[in-house]
């Protein structure tokens, strides 16, 4: 399961709308191992946290990444040049570079959950006809 940008924000900041039900499901969820994210989600978030909470809320965002083990997946090239195609198949939407780029890297490794905030994970669409779409948790 892949952890957004919106999400890791969510469990570092107890103000956050998201707070509590992010915390609830991070704890539930983290010790089973199915956490992975993004290089990009993780330079988002540290940039979100570190600018709106501080240096060392970033740290321990970072720290928690490493205690864990949280997987953190590499953006490779085939995935900027299917975000590329990604950001003109919906250009009614306001995808951004990292949700563009985590959409192609999920759709090419087979990841199909996020937990995440972002209802851009629920309009898009990938796969065959572009029938498919990533479930979004928690509901």
């Amino acid at each position: 399961m892949l952890v957004d940008t919106g999400a890791w924000y969510a469990v570092a900041d107890a103000s956050d709308r998201h707070h509590e039900e992010a915390r609830r499901f991070y704890l539930a969820q983290a010790p089973q191992g199915r956490f992975v994210t993004t290089d990009v989600i993780v330079a988002e978030s540290w940039a979100l946290i570190s600018a709106h909470l501080s240096r060392a809320a970033a740290l321990t965002f970072w720290e928690t990444l490493r205690e864990t083990r949280t997987s953190i997946l590499t953006i490779d090239p085939v995935d900027l040049e299917a975000a590329w195609h990604i950001v003109h198949a919906f250009p009614d939407q306001s995808f951004s570079f990292v949700d563009c780029t985590t959409f192609a890297l999920m759709a090419r490794v087979g990841i199909e959950e996020a937990f995440a905030f972002d209802a851009h994970f629920l309009v898009y669409r990938f796969g065959p006809g572009r029938q498919r779409a990533f479930r979004r948790f928690p509901q």
